[in-house]
């Protein structure tokens, strides 16, 4: 059966929609709505934008509303740009169907999940729920013990989910990374195996389940599949470039029959592999869908020209990419700056001593940002910034819902809604006073194995030492199923839980009980409670921190964590051999991946750009170690920065330690006389950078051998053994 269309007629003079109101190419990409679309938007052109306003077009074109999809990575994505797309057009908007991938599949799961063997109450665990599980069937398999060296529940799950997420073989996944667990590969292929089965027998589901029952669903029903594709007849996908295997073939299935699916993303911004994101999704997009129309947004809204010269050098040795050359109208007056520190302590006390002085200036603190490749590069500077009185916060921590109490009343909620949710009904049998671990498993297995758990519990035969709580609890319960509204039901549990709230976090009550106060307040904007045990599952809210209402504070940020936002001011800090990129990226994809991720860096500065490293750097074994820069600070071409010392620009600034050829055009601080090449030495080379022989070709530096000796892979002519005496090598 072939699906119907709605007839497209653009309307070019639409009051809302027209050319004075996007460029070129992001009117094209709106306007381009039959077909695959491939808009590959470069960082700060305007992508968001983008979208909102397609939303709108086709809506103003016929569209109906419930027609078009729209699939994010945030829930707040999603409602921020239907929200917009409401105010260029009507109401009409919010009857989009928008969401994440996993907040998408639950809505489909709910109504087609019977085809799969799934009833349609099943309750989705979050990672810490997935743990418990796991660490109880180590236990009950009996893998676990102190003589027993099995990874822990933390690995296990890495291992299972990480499968899944890059569409691997388990046993091929722990040869490859987890080789020194091997010996327990028989053993974990038994737990994934009785993991999943848990899952089934008591209706649950983790986040990778959502996305591969959402697969097999469009794979194994055809009558389901042709309904979902029939239903929406537009798909919109944001940030392309972070889907999984499993996420790019949910999008092939939705769009068969019509094909009419944009996405956007850009590749050069590819940098969650850890997480299973491939970036070769957005690569082979025009290979999966015929006659793709490929629309590259390259004009920056957001930084000056000079980090953008920048920018576009970093990414300009990739090997793969779409070639594109970002461009902005902001001209700037900031040439970016690079600071080389004698250590990890000066390299703190000049981003310091820089913060102190655009404060001067009047940049406040919430306009500035210090970003680093992992979380414990930022260690000196914290203390730093402490002894200069500096207010900052360190993104990452918590989301509301994962602290204990709040999963203790959760647990109440979800038992509601799945009555056989054994790992909830544990959580609240434990809360009992003299109630331990065998009790709290023998009464759930109990009550779980009958038709009403709920009735079950009330006829369950307690002990003396624990009868008290036990029927408090069967009370409880009773009154629960009496209710329907979510904020009753939130009074009846806080009644119950509040004495055994206070009892077991007695050290820090007082601090938890926001959050609960938080949690009343999420619930009051929902109807029924299944919604809401969804939403704070799938996409849980964060924590408030009690300082939230003070907004002036500097930002420190991993670069994966930054992704997305902006400052006026940035600071990359680690740019060393070895830190970034990091030392196991020797080549290949992970190698490519780094460098899009100094690339996402730098591009979140608007005004100003301070890029940071320092020579001498503490090693594993806790000896100080001499480093060079990072291969691609070398990479830079001349003139598109300038050196800084003593925490200001110093045109004509060098460090005496390390002399650099890349300068900018304003830093001579020495001249080299053209009749003489200067004699390279060991240190102006570094593992992973890319050199050039005038016989071998391009070539990879993969070892250095004091005092003059380098091992390089050349890409003709295999691995060669050189010496700079004689090697006539060119650093690319």
């Amino acid at each position: 059966m072939q699906t119907q269309i709605p007839q497209i007629h653009a309307d070019r003079d639409h009051p809302q929609i027209n050319r004075d109101r996007l460029n070129a190419q992001q009117y094209e990409a709106v306007t381009t709505v039959d077909g695959a679309v491939l808009v590959v938007a470069g960082a700060g052109s305007g992508k968001t934008r983008t979208l909102v306003y397609r939303v709108a077009h086709l809506l103003h074109s016929g569209v109906p509303p419930e027609r078009i999809l729209l699939l994010t990575f945030t829930r707040k994505a999603s409602q921020e740009m239907l929200w917009r797309a409401g105010q260029l057009l009507n109401d009409s908007c919010s009857r989009v169907v928008g969401g994440t991938f996993h907040g998408i599949a639950n809505m489909l799961l709910r109504r087609y999940s019977a085809s799969l063997g799934f009833g349609s109450s099943f309750t989705i665990i979050d990672r810490a729920d997935a743990e418990g599980i796991i660490n109880l069937l180590k236990s009950s398999l009996g893998f676990s013990g102190k003589e027993k060296q099995f990874p822990s529940k933390r690995v296990l799950i890495n291992m299972i989910s990480g499968a899944v997420n890059k569409s691997r073989d388990l046993e091929d996944l722990i040869l490859e990374q987890y080789g020194h667990l091997s010996e327990h590969l028989d053993d974990i292929l038994v737990l994934r195996k009785h993991y999943g089965e848990f899952k089934f027998d008591h209706g649950l589901m983790d986040y990778d389940d959502l996305l591969v029952n959402w697969k097999r669903l469009l794979e194994e029903d055809p009558q389901a599949r042709r309904d979902i594709s029939s239903r929406f007849s537009y798909i919109m996908v944001d940030e392309y470039q972070d889907t999984n295997l499993i996420q790019a073939d949910i999008v092939r299935l939705l769009a068969l029959g019509h094909n009419n699916v944009m996405v956007v993303g850009d590749d050069s911004q590819s940098i969650y592999s850890f997480r299973g994101a491939d970036f070769y999704n957005i690569m082979r997009f025009p290979k999966l869908f015929e006659n793709t129309q490929i629309v590259k947004l390259e004009e920056n809204y957001r930084s000056t020209q000079p980090i953008l010269s920048l920018t576009n050098d970093i990414i300009r040795n990739s090997a793969e990419k779409y070639t594109k050359t970002l461009f902005s109208r902001i001209e700037g007056e900031f040439v970016p700056e690079l600071y080389s520190a004698r250590d990890e302590r000066e390299e703190a006390r000049f981003v310091a001593a820089t913060i102190r002085k655009l404060r001067g200036e009047g940049v406040q603190l919430e306009n500035i940002a210090v970003l680093f490749r992992s979380g414990f590069h930022s260690y000196k500077l914290e203390v730093e910034l402490g002894t200069h009185g500096f207010d900052f916060e360190k993104r990452g921590g918590l989301k509301l819902t994962e602290a204990a109490h709040m999963k203790d009343v959760l647990s109440f909620m979800r038992i509601l809604v799945n009555p056989k949710d054994t790992l909830s009904w544990n959580r609240i049998l434990l809360q009992l006073d003299k109630v331990g671990p065998k009790t709290a498993q023998k009464i759930t297995a109990t009550i779980a194995a009958t038709d009403d758990p709920v009735a079950a519990l009330g006829s369950y035969k307690a002990a003396p030492a624990w009868k008290k709580g036990f029927e408090k609890l069967t009370v409880l319960c009773r009154r629960l199923l009496e209710e329907d509204r979510p904020t009753a039901i939130f009074e009846l549990v806080m009644q119950y839980y509040t004495p055994l709230f206070q009892q077991i976090y007695r050290d820090d009550y007082p601090k938890r009980e926001k959050d609960l106060d938080q949690l009343k307040g999420i619930m009051a904007s929902y109807d029924d409670l299944q919604s809401f045990i969804d939403d704070t599952t799938i996409d849980p809210p964060e924590t408030e921190s009690e300082d939230a209402h003070y907004s002036d504070r500097l930002i420190l940020s991993t670069i994966h964590s930054a992704k997305g936002l902006e400052w006026q001011v940035v600071f990359v800090i680690g740019l060393a051999d070895g830190r970034f990129p990091h030392a196991a990226a020797l080549a290949g994809d992970q190698w490519e991946e780094e460098r899009r991720l100094f690339y996402v860096a730098a591009t979140r500065a608007r005004e100003r750009l301070y890029l940071c490293y320092p020579r001498e750097m503490m090693s594993t074994d806790r000896r100080f170690k001499r480093v060079g820069m990072s291969p691609f600070l070398r990479e830079l071409q001349p003139g598109l920065y300038r050196h800084a010392a003593d925490g200001h620009a110093a045109d004509g600034y060098r460090s005496t330690d390390e002399p650099s050829l890349r300068a900018g055009k304003k830093d001579v601080a020495f001249s080299i006389p053209k009749s003489r090449t200067p004699k390279r030495s060991l240190d102006d080379f570094s593992l992973g950078s890319k050199v050039s022989h005038p016989f071998f070709g391009v070539g990879i530096v993969k070892k250095l051998t004091k005092p003059r000796t380098l091992d390089i892979h050349f890409d003709r002519h295999g691995l060669k053994s050189l010496h700079l005496d004689y090697a006539k090598l060119t650093i690319l």
